[in-house]
């Protein structure tokens, strides 16, 4: 699974607005210093969190972006639909049929089980994830993704994640 450039700089841009703290406004090019990337790929990314509900705009002097809602009511897992989409979605098979009109395993895909379940599992750790939860430093985050309940890991497994 891979996730696109859209989904990692989208939530980087989000977070740097988190870290500014509500009612903190910052602008396309102090987010693009920030975060490394172009002023026109930061405005490209934060159209696309506005027209999400997740980011707001003004213009002028004290212009710039805030968030839209409190960190801790915007969910992650919207937040990469809105960016991108998600690694298995409908139409999935289709879009990956070979040089075939269909798949050839339409009826019967053991493949298509494992892809399913892994959505399931990605999307259950995203919609538990808020903005609130990344405004941490890397420890803080390391702990509290390893108190998250995984399927089918055992602690001890956890712990080596």
């Amino acid at each position: 699974m891979k996730l696109s450039s859209h989904e990692e700089y989208g939530v980087r841009c989000l977070l740097r607005l988190g870290f500014a703290g509500e009612g903190g406004s910052l602008t396309i090019p102090e987010i693009s210093q920030a975060e490394g990337v172009s002023n026109a790929y930061v405005a490209k990314l934060l159209r696309i969190l506005r027209r999400g509900g997740f980011v707001k705009s003004a213009r002028g002097k004290d212009g710039g972006y805030t968030l839209a809602r409190p960190a801790s009511q915007i969910v992650i897992g919207d937040v990469i639909d809105e960016l991108g989409g998600r690694f298995f979605e409908s139409g999935f098979c289709e879009q990956h049929a070979g040089q075939m009109t269909t798949c050839a395993n339409t009826v019967d895909c053991s493949v298509r089980s494992l892809w399913r379940a892994l959505q399931v599992v990605v999307d259950e750790v995203l919609h538990k994830t808020t903005l609130q939860d990344l405004i941490r430093n890397e420890h803080e985050m390391n702990s509290w993704v390893k108190s998250l309940p995984a399927p089918g890991l055992t602690s001890i497994e956890l712990a080596q994640r």
